[in-house]
């Protein structure tokens, strides 16, 4: 994805609309703002992510990040923090989800009534509220101040170096292929991950 994408662009990637995607939409557009990054082309910018959940893929929409271009870096660190790098000039953010934030700031109910519509005792009036209540909190997210979400940093780690592309080679325990710097050395074999821990 190059260029700029909306936020219905990212709802459409993701599957659905929900606060944390517009989060990590909001997020990347904080970041890209911050680093005076227009919408990325390519492999410009370079996000790091902290978690694995929703926002993720508005910061592959937003910023253009991908596992696959090697520009979307993933540390499995449990927290709604974002990293982002300009490679042009070697500049990084780091944008932070402020540790008072909450949805239900923009709508207290929320919460209980998403249980009542996953858990499937909500009527379908209740559905229905339900979809308009959470359009109405990812709207907020999208419109609020960026310092009523975040808080942008300069980035502390240095810039992630370039994806690098490695050599596949054949596991000697199930005979599928495996990049060659994942393959683990056991007795005289190499291994992918699965079967180095058979």
């Amino acid at each position: 994805m190059t260029g700029t994408h909306s936020f219905d662009d990212a709802v459409e990637f993701h599957g659905h609309r929900c606060p944390g995607l517009a989060l990590g939409y909001r997020a990347a557009a904080v970041g890209l703002e911050a680093l005076g990054t227009a919408p990325p082309g390519d492999e410009e910018v370079v996000a790091v992510v902290e978690n694995d959940a929703c926002g993720v893929d508005g910061i592959q929409v937003r910023a253009g990040c991908t596992f696959g271009k090697g520009n979307l870096r993933f540390l499995d660190h449990g927290k709604h923090v974002y990293t982002f790098y300009n490679r042009a000039t070697g500049r990084g953010v780091r944008v932070a989800t402020r540790p008072d934030f909450s949805t239900a700031r923009f709508d207290p109910g929320l919460d209980l009534l998403r249980e009542r519509v996953r858990g499937g005792t909500a009527p379908p009036e209740e559905r229905d509220e339900f979809d308009r209540r959470l359009r109405a909190v990812c709207d907020a997210i999208l419109a609020a101040p960026a310092g009523d979400l975040f808080v942008v940093t300069p980035a502390a780690a240095p810039l992630p170096g370039p994806a690098r592309i490695y050599r596949s080679i054949v596991c000697d325990g199930c005979g599928e292929p495996v990049s060659e710097h994942r393959a683990v050395e056991r007795a005289g074999l190499r291994l992918c991950i699965p079967c180095a821990r058979r």
